[in-house]
């Protein structure tokens, strides 16, 4: 099932029109939700060890597929709310990103950019 990112937010956007919905996606209570549909995802990977994490069962993966969607879903209408281009702020957030970790510093840890 391929669907490219407009068919989806127009999709998603007819889904809570349909329901009348939209009055509680301000702002703010996506942005908690996002963080809830985060927590769900974060549960399934609780007291795995690493290497357990890169190897989940098909019930585990197929949750976490789904919470997955869950955020991006939440992404998505939170960017519709602010008029924000999700493609446009992720390509300048990348950006931003090359200068702060340049790869002669950044190479090979996990420090923060403050760090470098």
């Amino acid at each position: 099932m391929a669907a490219d990112l407009d068919h989806i937010k127009q999709k998603l956007a007819q889904f809570a029109h349909d329901r009348k919905w939209d009055n509680y996606h301000s702002p703010k209570n996506i942005a908690m939700a996002l963080t809830v549909e985060a927590a769900e995802l974060q549960e399934i990977f609780q007291w795995m060890t690493e290497e357990e994490s890169l190897q989940l069962n098909k019930q585990k993966l197929q949750a976490a597929k789904h919470e997955i969607a869950d955020v991006f879903l939440y992404l998505l209408t939170i960017s519709r709310v602010l008029n924000i281009d999700i493609l446009e702020a992720a390509a300048e957030k990348l950006a931003l990103n090359e200068i702060k970790y340049p790869l002669d510093k950044a190479r090979g840890n996990a420090k923060k950019y403050t760090e470098l």
